[in-house]
């Protein structure tokens, strides 16, 4: 079929963001070979760009990209990742950017050559990431690949809105779920680059990349969906007693201590549901219930369950006291019920 339809190599592409069908495709020797082969037959640069790009996501070790030949100290403050539909506002903000003193990579001319090496290069030597979301930027197989290589790098993430009545869904919106982000569409041009540089400053000073500086009340930094709620709680002091604990409320003490993957698993657990669940894997059989997790990741988000949060989830919860005595209230799981 990839031979009659070249297409099908475009939906190879998209589908084997799915760690699932990743897994399903390296399996196959005769695949892989086929498309190392046939990577360096096609004329087509358009097409050796898809290959590469399909074989960067089943490459098992692209995770620990080698970064030998790039010098540690970063050569970037910002990358913009954006749409080439979307170029002329760019080239505007990365203009004003310039002007304001930043090093700045963009890439305006589409990069030539094995695009998914570049992409990563520029990645390891930027500080910070503008993502420009879009319509086109989340369709995009290119834009997919450089987003999902910026958080896996842990790179500081400011997002942009560059298109009218687009708010982000999919991936994209999964990617940048409790991020703050600048409407330039909103906005003239000149008030959302003011936003923009002050964001930048605040992410300057910012420890990490998820929880940026919240604006106050007069600014007009946009809240994502995600984090409106969180937002919302946070004007109340959560309650000492974890069992009172409402949705919102167990997102906003997730995401404060760093635990994101599992912000978006449990995004439908109140503070009960938090109790039961380090019960279930303190009393339970390890293996099965790390099956269980993984499996439950996997289908609802899409991940691989990270085990560095589970034990700093374990952790947390072993320090959290919850006033059973006050409130009566005490929960018992026996290991059978697991």
């Amino acid at each position: 079929m990839c031979e009659q339809y070249p297409i099908v190599f475009e939906i190879i592409w998209t589908l084997s963001f799915n760690q699932d069908i990743q897994q399903q495709l390296r399996s196959s020797s005769v695949f892989m070979s086929k498309l190392a082969h046939i990577g360096k037959e096609y004329d087509n640069e358009q097409m050796r760009k898809i290959l590469h790009g399909i074989l960067w996501n089943l490459e098992i070790n692209h995770e620990d990209h080698s970064t030998s030949e790039i010098n540690n100290r970063k050569a970037f403050d910002i990358m913009i990742s954006y749409s080439h539909k979307d170029k002329v506002l760019c080239q505007q903000i990365y203009d004003e950017l310039i002007k304001s003193g930043y090093r700045v990579w963009i890439d305006f001319d589409q990069m030539h050559g094995n695009v998914m090496d570049a992409m990563a290069q520029a990645i390891e030597r930027s500080h910070t990431v503008i993502i420009c979301m879009s319509e086109d930027y989340r369709k995009s197989n290119y834009c997919r690949a450089e987003a999902h290589y910026v958080f896996q790098r842990q790179r500081k993430i400011v997002p942009i809105l560059l298109q009218k009545n687009y708010r982000p869904d999919g991936w994209l919106l999964f990617l940048i779920g409790q991020l703050l982000y600048v409407d330039f569409i909103k906005y003239e041009f000149s008030r959302a680059m003011g936003m923009l540089l002050k964001e930048l400053k605040a992410e300057d000073i910012c420890e990490n990349n998820i929880s940026p500086v919240h604006p106050k009340e007069d600014t007009d930094i946009v809240v994502s969906i995600t984090s409106a709620s969180m937002r919302e709680a946070s004007s109340s002091t959560i309650s000492q007693n974890i069992l009172e604990w409402t949705g919102t409320q167990v997102q906003q003490w997730l995401v404060e201590h760093n635990l994101i993957q599992l912000s978006h698993l449990l995004a439908d657990c109140d503070g009960r549901s938090l109790v039961y669940l380090n019960k279930y894997m303190k009393n339970g059989q390890t293996q099965q219930i790390l099956n269980l997790l993984q499996e439950d990741s996997l289908r609802r988000i899409n991940q691989s369950v990270s085990l560095i949060e589970l034990s700093r989830f374990h952790s947390l919860m072993d320090q959290q006291k919850y006033l059973q005595e006050s409130t009566g209230t005490n929960i018992n799981i026996k290991k059978k019920d697991v």
